[in-house]
């Protein structure tokens, strides 16, 4: 089993005392081992893998091969190789992540994704070009960590195009406190918008464990230059527990319309609140637009 260096560690584990009670996301990519076919026992932690290729993420191994007449995928992936291939991936957690949620997320793998965290199997993935995360909350041990990736391209032909292989896109950790916005729990639409005005409406998913009370959610909404537009605190009366939808709509005065000239950005900041203090947030970034379909005009943006 390789040993994570110095590097990795720092840019993965550091966490600042006084923010350690909120959501925290570190890359994955630095120092993975890599091997191309297929290895019986790769996905267990105490493998020895020390004779692997270490590489950063994103990596896409067809890229690197020699393109072949006799491909499997044929010209549709431009005769380049395909195949089957393995990474790992030690790493430390923080003391302070007991008690804490946290999730694997990988942006992209293409394909037939199976993934293995010190052992135990977190699922399968066969679609290529989705991102996913897993709850690894149960599964990180004190000390060293092992995640394991088996990919699977080798049923060709399987696409129209170039599609690559491997982990090809970033990976994170996640952690968050008990009380959280669930993982893609924000979702965020606009649908009245206006030059004098424009509503835009949050849909909030919130989880916790175990149930709270005393919960706020807060919504903040920053225009392009960084100043404060809308504002709105809900209180969360009902114990707080799996899965549980809030909406809010805020109300924007004179909003600057997005536009591809015109690109302005605004910025949603959810927070909850426990006892008065803040323990998640999230920033979204969004713009504010309409757009239509007319038959005898065509497409419209912003009228």
């Amino acid at each position: 089993m390789n040993k994570p260096t110095a590097a990795a560690l720092a840019a993965l584990l550091l966490l600042a005392s006084g923010a350690a009670a909120q959501r925290q996301r570190y890359s994955m990519d630095p120092q993975w081992r890599f091997t191309l076919g297929d290895v019986a026992g790769a996905e267990q932690p105490g493998f020895d893998d020390r004779a692997w290729r270490v590489l950063d993420l994103p990596h896409d191994w067809s890229i690197e091969g020699t393109p072949r007449q006799d491909a499997p995928g044929g010209g549709q992936v431009g005769y380049f190789p395909m195949g089957i291939g393995w990474y790992r991936k030690s790493f430390r957690v923080p003391g302070g992540v007991k008690g804490r949620v946290a999730w694997l997320e990988f942006d992209g793998i293409y394909m037939n994704a199976d993934v293995w965290l010190n052992g135990q199997h977190l699922g399968k993935r066969p679609y290529g070009y989705s991102s996913y995360a897993y709850d690894v909350s149960k599964a990180l041990v004190p000390g060293v960590n092992v995640v394991a990736v088996r990919v699977d391209n080798s049923r060709q032909p399987n696409s129209r195009w170039y599609s690559g292989s491997g982990i090809y896109r970033h990976t994170w950790l996640t952690l968050a406190a008990p009380l959280h916005v669930a993982h893609w729990g924000i979702t965020l639409e606009t649908p009245r918008a206006g030059v004098d005005s424009t509503e835009v409406v949050v849909n909030t998913r919130v989880e916790s464990e175990p149930a709270v009370r005393g919960v706020v959610l807060r919504q903040v909404v920053l225009d392009p230059t960084g100043r404060e537009v809308a504002r709105q605190d809900m209180r969360l009366d009902a114990p707080a527990a799996a899965l549980n939808d809030f909406r809010q709509a805020l109300p924007i005065v004179a909003p600057k319309l997005w536009s591809p000239s015109s690109p302005a950005l605004y910025t949603l900041r959810t927070q909850l609140l426990q006892g008065g203090r803040v323990v998640d947030t999230l920033a979204t970034r969004f713009g504010i637009r309409t757009i239509a379909y007319d038959k005898d005009r065509g497409f419209l943006l912003n009228g």
